[in-house]
């Protein structure tokens, strides 16, 4: 019988196919190219659009009794310009987990996750050094988590920034943070965590596209990795007037602390786009 990984992975690979194959009967040429410039701007952290992604994710073999831990990131983005050349990015990452038999005498836990806030200051034009578009500003952890075992108990602020290019149907960019705590319960851990994201995606005339990433974080108080490698295809369509973005994708963990997930895991991503 096909494990529940299995039968993660091939709803989620099953539906970005099938939204690929309904965009390309339903969507006339002129639809996507206004589609396929709506894709590319997707995929671009810092793009004067405002989206709001549902990212599904599923990890599994936590903790030492092989434990799981289903997740929901919702992360909407809100640009908002300052004046002619100028915009600031503000980009949530909420999470709502569900996580099972990884703490040994607390067999689950459900509730809301640590929210994530950065605010991306971004010139509106690309650079005239090679095209390129840039982001950086603050980043905020702010402990709004509703189980003790699903948060930090911590506040913490550090830098953040994007760097990116975009040529033809490539795009190719890092965004990173670093993230050191400077509140909170004394009898929690403190927190010095860096997190590196870099990426490469390719969008087609269709409006699909391939993307590859980490997720990488590095806790500088362990000296630990956590290093998931993702790979993840979306398409870009309209249903009425309403543009959306469809897909999925597996993750592998070339690298994890111990106790820490192992293995591939499962994504599955809608977002809702509210072009200007």
């Amino acid at each position: 019988m096909a494990t529940a990984l299995e039968r993660s992975i091939v709803r989620c690979l099953s539906l970005a196919l099938a939204m690929f194959a309904l965009s390309s009967l339903t969507s006339p040429a002129n639809a996507q190219e206004s589609n396929e410039e709506l894709a590319k701007k997707l995929s671009n952290p810092v793009a004067s659009l405002i989206s709001l992604p549902f990212q599904f994710n599923a990890d599994f073999k936590i903790g030492p009794n092989d434990g799981e831990r289903y997740y929901v990131n919702v992360q909407p983005v809100i640009p908002i310009s300052l004046g002619p050349d100028w915009n600031v990015i503000s980009r949530t990452i909420l999470p709502i987990s569900y996580q099972n038999d990884i703490y040994p005498f607390n067999e689950h836990q459900f509730g809301l996750g640590d929210v994530t806030q950065s605010f991306f200051f971004s010139p509106k034009a690309p650079s005239a050094f090679g095209g390129l578009i840039w982001g950086a500003g603050p980043a905020f952890l702010i402990p709004t988590a509703t189980d003790d075992l699903l948060g930090s108990e911590k506040f913490g602020l550090g830098p953040t920034f994007v760097v990116l290019k975009q040529a033809g149907p490539w795009t190719i960019g890092m965004l990173a943070n670093q993230i050191w705590s400077v509140a909170g319960a004394d009898s929690r851990e403190a927190i010095s965590s860096a997190f590196l994201q870099p990426f490469v995606s390719y969008t087609t005339a269709e409006a699909m596209t391939f993307t590859l990433n980490t997720e990488s974080t590095y806790n500088w108080k362990a000296e630990e990795w956590t290093v998931p490698l993702n790979f993840t295809v979306t398409q870009l369509l309209k249903i009425g007037d309403q543009p959306l973005s469809i897909g999925g994708g597996v993750r592998y963990y070339a690298d994890a602390p111990k106790g820490g997930p192992e293995g591939f895991g499962a994504r599955l991503i809608v977002t809702f786009l509210f072009p200007e």
